[in-house]
């Protein structure tokens, strides 16, 4: 933390620029994409388990907890568990479920992130379902370049600008590609000042090691103008963290989120549990699984500090038990995902999923993998949706051709949310503009269609409707290839959101002082 706070009026200044409804503005000029909104779930979830089926899962779940326990390697929680009367034997940590129940209990249903533009607000559970940029992979791929290479900064920048154009897209996850240009130990310290002046949403950091989370909240801190008390007042960022399953936690990602939470930030719990490899083959099983290395680490929280906010995540998939390679966007993907909506539902917690497929490039396999996982999350009732735009190869490549052709998917499902395409009024049913029309005549002309026709249907911003001889004169061009001039215009005409002066350099003046001192330790 800075020893001194930024002065109220530069707060003030900052305040009062960079709002969503302008920068929605200025952005939708070059595609007709809808504006910046938070989609609203009003569906009935899909849930595969009965009553009893979902007891069988949470028994499951607590007698892992009880008989198996967890293994933490971080000593402090270990330390903490204790405290609280959990049984521990070495690094193995058995809790009964009256406790681990009582502590889950605690965390919040709901809850708000406010990133630096307080329009950018997000709201974590209460039906809304929120998408994120694609987040992490090592390997970046455009048809430009022709073939995956190793990630870059300007990449990874390219991408948060993707992140920060598309109104579908809520928050910005991790990097969005590694930039393994720039040395591990400063390399949060550079993609963390990208995403702070290229984007103004809810942005994210990894719990690799005390000196990034706290290196990050402090830049969070500085782009919002907030003193001390102002970012723990209220969530401001979040992190994600992975178990090592099975039934593992680590040290450094159960540090950070113990460091977020003492200082009231968002922590979400993602077990990656792959059926047939990491968990049981059977789906139910992976999911119990999942199930208790999550409530495992968020009733810590809880006992740590109690009402911390805390989503419960699924990444529980299978494997192509041919090769051992993970698939994704399968059915029995689905499957585990809306049993596990059914779970963080039981347990009053907001849920986490993700836009994945296993596909190399962005072709007919990644989009309808992808667009699996993502009707998935909605009929799981899922609350953030991670890597909703730009994944490839299982997590290996991100791809900004991928990312552009997700975010026509993200539309179409948040046009298919919107409460109007059920509407029931008289105009909607339409039964005069049926007898005006009769069995001989059109809609086309008639004023009932004339009133409404410009906002009456989704219009995409990718897709070609044409027919196939129209398509042809224009050039044939094929939906990557649309992509790719899409996203070659955007970067071309973009224009970051506005930051003040003042902070901005504060926000250099920390990256630079924080390098000068060594950043981040590393293995290497």
């Amino acid at each position: 933390m800075s020893d001194t706070a930024p002065a109220p009026e530069k707060a003030r200044r900052r305040r009062s620029g960079g709002r969503a409804a302008n920068t929605a503005k200025r952005q939708t000029a070059g595609i007709a994409q809808m504006p910046w909104r938070l989609p609203l779930n009003t569906d009935r979830p899909t849930e595969p388990l009965d009553e009893a089926g979902v007891e069988a899962v949470h028994d499951g779940a607590m007698r892992i907890l009880e008989e198996i326990g967890i293994e933490f390697l971080n000593e402090e929680a270990l330390e903490l568990f204790k405290k609280a009367g959990c049984k521990v034997d070495g690094t193995n940590v058995r809790m009964g479920r009256d406790w681990v129940m009582e502590m889950v209990g605690k965390a919040p249903d709901q809850f708000d992130i406010i990133p630096r533009n307080p329009d950018r607000k997000i709201t974590i559970g209460g039906g809304h379902i929120l998408f994120g940029n694609v987040s992490s992979p090592p390997n970046y791929y455009d048809l430009e370049i022709g073939k995956k290479v190793a990630g870059n900064r300007e990449q990874c920048a390219n991408l948060l600008k993707l992140t920060q154009y598309f109104n579908c897209i809520h928050f910005a996850g991790g990097y969005p590609v590694e930039p393994v240009d720039v040395h591990a130990s400063v390399r949060h310290l550079d993609v963390v000042f990208d995403k702070m002046t290229l984007t103004d949403k809810v942005g994210h950091a990894y719990s690799l090691g005390k000196e990034r989370v706290e290196d990050v909240m402090e830049m969070v801190r500085i782009a919002g103008g907030l003193s001390d008390d102002e970012f723990e007042a209220a969530p401001r960022m979040y992190t994600n963290i992975n178990s090592t399953s099975p039934l593992k936690h680590d040290v450094p990602m159960i540090d950070g989120c113990l460091r977020c939470i003492r200082r009231g930030q968002a922590v979400v719990v993602t077990p990656f549990t792959l059926a047939g490899a990491m968990a049981p083959v059977t789906m139910s099983g992976a999911v119990a699984l999942s199930i208790a290395e999550a409530l495992s680490a968020i009733a810590l929280f809880q006992y740590v500090r109690p009402g911390a906010p805390c989503v419960i995540g699924t990444f529980t998939s299978n494997v192509d038990m041919k090769s051992g390679a993970p698939a994704f966007g399968t059915p029995e993907y689905m499957r585990a995902t809306q049993m596990t909506g059914q779970m963080a539902r039981f347990y009053g917690l907001p849920m986490r999923s993700s836009g994945v497929c296993a596909a190399n490039v962005p072709d007919g396999q990644a989009m309808w993998e992808t667009s699996n996982s993502l009707w998935a999350s909605v009929q799981s009732g899922t609350n953030i949706v991670y890597h909703a735009a730009g994944w490839l190869e299982g997590g290996l490549v991100a791809s900004p051709e991928k990312f552009i052709m997700d975010c026509e998917v993200l539309q179409m499902i948040q046009r298919y949310l919107e409460p109007q395409i059920s509407a029931t009024t008289a105009a909607d049913i339409a039964v005069d503009a049926i007898k005006e029309v009769g069995p001989n005549g059109h809609f086309f002309g008639i004023d009932h269609t004339q009133e409404r026709y410009e906002t009456a249907f989704y219009s995409p911003f990718l897709s070609d409707w044409r027919n196939f001889e129209a398509w042809e004169a224009a050039g044939g061009v094929w939906t990557a290839e649309r992509a790719h001039a899409m996203f070659k215009d955007i970067m071309a005409n973009f224009e970051a959101p506005p930051m003040d002066a003042g902070i901005r350099s504060e926000l250099e003046d920390f990256v630079a002082r924080r390098k000068a001192e060594g950043g981040a330790p590393t293995d290497f």
